[in-house]
């Protein structure tokens, strides 16, 4: 399987009810998302059929229908998808991202506890700033020298 995880919207919806169901029967799969999605059986046959060629689904023939497994963990998918993402922004970026992520998403008071003890962690051996990544060295201007602090920013 690649290293990166090329996973159109739609075909997250289909992995998001394997990872939360486990192994499932097209029937089921056609029926949720008929229901969630309003998806003709045809849509989400199709989509079963591209993350099978794109070995994330394995289906195995059971009866008359076949029942798909996932190749690969939600973790998995997800930590791969966000390395993806964080690959194309310039380093310098990265913190103030991840900032305006973490302002916009609901977390649990548990979620906040571990955030900040894996930020007091990091803290430790943390660098003082983050060069740029986007141009070699000898092409940075000014503006790749320091990074803003931007990523205090709540």
């Amino acid at each position: 399987m690649e290293e990166q995880v090329d996973i159109s919207q739609a075909e997250w919806e289909i992995m998001r009810i394997i990872w939360t169901l486990g192994p499932t029967r097209t029937n089921t799969l056609v029926k949720i998302l008929k229901d969630k999605m309003k998806w003709k059986d045809s849509t989400t046959k199709t989509l079963l059929a591209r993350l099978t060629k794109k070995e994330f689904l394995t289906p195995t023939k059971e009866g008359r229908e076949f029942c798909y497994a996932s190749n690969i963990t939600e973790d998995e998918a997800i930590d791969k998808a966000a390395k993806n993402l964080f690959s194309n922004i310039c380093a310098m970026k990265v913190g103030s991202s991840l900032n305006r992520l973490i302002k916009n998403t609901p977390l649990s008071k548990s979620d906040i506890s571990s955030l900040e003890q894996l930020l007091e962690n990091k803290y430790q051996t943390a660098p003082e700033t983050i060069s740029c990544n986007c141009v070699p060295l000898e092409y940075q201007m000014d503006c790749c020298a320091v990074v803003k602090d931007e990523s205090h920013e709540l």
